[in-house]
């Protein structure tokens, strides 16, 4: 999807405004369990348009330095990677230095820019607010995020700065594969390394979003392609500052992954930014391999691996079904071995079963462990049947939906995967009433 992002300085109701256009609050402030979110970014998917809108307010480093050099790098993040900028400011403060020296740089900009003057609640304001056209624009946004107001009219004019977005097909032949993880944690020897296993390697071509090459290659005669995200451009020293804004580039490529390979650094450890990059390619129902680099450089006993896999379990509670591998791209340590994982679980997500296995494999469950009653009435499980695959989804219908406790959900998801070999990738289960 099309990236959107908010920038301008604190208190300007840049968040409001995250939420107004996101139109439901609660989307970016629950979290999954197991996992931490960044809650600066969230996927605006009630247009015709869907696109990625960013809070670049979370990108602020922790520093003492001036908010005016904390905007321009928040300014220069946008631009790097955004297709639209919202360039915020305070129709009640006025108009500030700080306003002037970004509004001059976004100009420059060879990227759709919107001005919104926020806190404008009333006509007075309204008038108050031209001091802006000083700027030296042509127009700019009057909103009050708060009350709504102007947000038809600015939601319309992002919608139609939007680029077009190629719809990739989803062709069952092939097997997209995203590289991702913060930065320096060795995603692009990782690749490099991978990649020089293979028996046919195409050439690298240029992808669909300016952030990712895909590289054409074969293994054991199945189609792949690698969407690297490790920058092939190189990133301006404000995106590797400021680390967060990785994520961007992990969103990019997970929108046309099937196959998601998180990188985690051994020396570093996991860390908040990893789980967070990882919980997206979990709401997204992407397959996951978690890939430990830089074993190499571990001091190690015959301990070390089991703790380090606890602690990955501990961590990425959401990702159970993932599995963890241990490698080294500097010396190739395993590397050989990540295809052969990549290769089952993407197996795995294409996988179809029957709707008389599924429905026998539910009805063992059910008798083996009968639902808990609800409301004093026996919930009872009438069929169950294949949904779709990438990830492999199943509706189960019942009689009473919400008389399926969460413990129980949890049973059948567990008596599906094991005798279907999804060990590896996220299924997905709807429970839906039935009439008798």
């Amino acid at each position: 999807m099309s990236v959107v992002a908010i920038v301008g300085r604190p208190n300007v109701g840049k968040s409001t405004l995250f939420n107004r256009i996101l139109g439901e609050r609660k989307a970016i402030v629950e979290d999954y369990p197991g996992v931490t979110r960044d809650r600066n970014y969230a996927d605006v998917t009630r247009y015709d348009k869907p696109f990625t809108l960013i809070d670049t307010g979370g990108f602020e480093p922790v520093s003492e330095e001036r908010m005016l050099v904390q905007m321009r790098e928040q300014s220069q993040l946008a631009i790097e990677e955004a297709d639209v900028i919202l360039f915020v400011m305070d129709g009640r403060d006025g108009l500030t230095p700080s306003d002037e020296e970004v509004a001059e740089m976004l100009r420059r900009v060879d990227k759709p820019v919107l001005f919104v003057v926020n806190k404008v609640d009333g006509d007075k304001q309204e008038e108050q607010a031209a001091e802006f056209y000083s700027l030296g624009i042509e127009h700019f946004f009057v909103t009050s995020a708060e009350h709504g107001r102007g947000m038809g009219e600015l939601m319309a004019a992002i919608l139609d700065e939007l680029p077009e977005v190629k719809t990739v097909e989803d062709d069952s032949v092939e097997v997209r594969l995203a590289v991702i993880g913060r930065p320096n944690v060795g995603k692009s020897s990782l690749v490099n390394k991978l990649l020089g296993y293979e028996r046919v390697v195409a050439n690298p071509t240029a992808g669909t979003t300016r952030d990712s090459v895909d590289t054409p290659f074969i293994y054991n005669g199945q189609r792949y392609v690698l969407i690297d995200t490790a920058g092939i451009r190189r990133k301006g020293k404000v995106s590797q500052k400021l680390e967060k804004y990785s994520v961007v580039q992990a969103l990019k490529g997970m929108d046309r992954a099937h196959v998601v390979m998180v990188v985690i650094d051994a020396e570093e450890g996991i860390t908040e930014q990893d789980l967070t990059i990882a919980g997206y390619a979990y709401d997204r129902g992407r397959a996951v391999v978690l890939v430990v680099n830089k074993w190499d450089t571990l001091t190690k006993d015959n301990q070390t691996m089991k703790k380090f896999t606890d602690e990955v379990r501990g961590q990425f509670k959401f990702l159970s079904f993932a599995p963890i591998m241990f490698v080294s791209a500097l010396t190739g340590q395993r590397v050989a071995k990540i295809m052969e994982t990549v290769e089952d679980v993407a197996q795995q997500f294409n996988r179809k079963i029957s709707t008389s296995e599924l429905n026998r494999v539910l009805k063992q469950a059910e008798e083996a462990h009968p639902p808990a009653m609800y409301h004093g009435k026996r919930v009872k499980l009438f069929y169950i049947t294949q949904t779709a695959v990438r990830p492999p989804s199943f509706t189960i219908f019942v009689n009473k939906e919400k008389g399926v406790h969460f413990s129980y959900r949890r049973y059948l998801a567990n008596k599906i995967r094991q005798p279907f070999g999804f060990s590896g990738c996220p299924i997905r289960i709807t429970y839906r009433d039935r009439e008798h």
